[in-house]
C-alpha cells in the first residue's frame, strides 16, 4: 500500500510541476519583443523622416510661442503686437537704408589692380560682345568710358573711384551726357554687384555713349563762368 501511495504522490508532484508557468528571462524577452516590433508590418503607417522633422519643428515653435506669450505683457495679444512692431521696424530700416548687399558692394572700385588703357578696355568689351557675354561687355565698356575721360584730363586719375562717383564727376564738364553717364553707372553696378544680367541693348547704349563722348567738347569751368557773366 505504501508503494501505491508513493507512486500516487510522485504523479501528483509531476502534475503540479507542469502547471507552474515558465519564467522567461527579462533580457531575451525584451529582445524578442523588439525584434517582433521591428517588422515592417508594424510601421506601414509611420510618418516619413521629413514629416517627423516638421512635427518636431512645429512642436518647438509652438512651445516657444507658448513661452513667449506667457512672458509678454497681455499674453498672446501682446505677443502679436510685439511681432508687428518688430516687423514694422525692420521694414522701415529696409526702406530707409536699402538693400545692404547693394550698399556695400557699390562702394567697390571701378578698376582692378592692373591699369589698362581705354583702348584695351574697348577691345575687351568688343570681345565679350562678340561672344554675347553682355555682362562682361557692359563692365569693360564702362571702364573704357571712365579711362578715356581720365586720358582726356576730364577726370583726375584716382584709385578706388566707383562708377557712380565717376559718372557724377564727369557730368560736370559734360552736362549734356550727365543722365546717360548716371544710367551707365547704374547698369555697371547692377551687373557687377546686383546680380542682374545685362542684354545687348544695355551694351549698345554704353557703346553709343562712349562714341558720343569721344566727339563731345567739355564745358570748362571758366567757360561756364564767362557765359554766366
Amino acid at each position: 500500500m505504501s508503494g501505491a501511495g508513493g507512486t500516487t504522490a510522485v504523479r501528483l508532484l509531476i502534475h503540479a510541476s507542469s502547471d507552474i508557468p515558465v519564467d522567461t528571462p527579462r533580457v531575451p524577452a525584451r529582445e524578442a519583443a523588439e525584434h517582433e516590433l521591428s517588422k515592417p508590418m508594424y510601421h506601414e503607417n509611420d510618418p516619413n523622416l521629413l514629416q517627423q522633422g516638421l512635427d518636431k519643428l512645429w512642436g518647438w515653435i509652438s512651445d516657444l510661442l507658448d513661452t513667449a506669450s506667457g512672458i509678454a505683457p497681455g499674453g498672446p495679444v501682446g505677443l502679436v503686437v510685439l511681432v508687428l512692431i518688430v516687423l514694422g521696424l525692420a521694414a522701415a530700416l529696409w526702406w530707409r537704408l536699402g538693400t545692404p548687399h547693394r550698399t556695400v558692394r557699390s562702394a567697390d572700385a571701378l578698376f582692378g589692380d592692373r591699369p589698362r588703357s581705354a583702348a584695351e578696355h574697348r577691345k575687351a568689351a568688343e570681345a565679350h560682345a562678340a561672344a554675347q557675354r553682355w555682362n562682361g561687355a557692359v563692365q569693360e565698356r564702362m571702364r573704357a568710358i571712365v579711362r578715356s575721360l581720365e586720358e582726356r584730363a576730364l577726370l583726375d586719375p584716382r584709385p578706388g573711384r566707383t562708377a557712380d562717383e565717376a559718372a557724377a564727376e564727369a557730368g560736370r564738364p559734360l552736362p549734356a551726357h550727365a543722365a546717360r553717364l548716371h544710367a551707365a553707372a547704374r547698369d555697371f553696378d547692377d551687373v557687377t554687384y546686383g546680380g542682374r544680367t545685362a542684354g545687348q541693348q544695355a551694351y549698345l547704349a554704353l557703346r553709343a555713349l562712349d562714341l558720343d563722348l569721344e566727339t563731345t567738347k567739355p564745358v570748362l569751368a571758366t567757360t561756364a563762368r564767362g557765359a554766366a557773366e
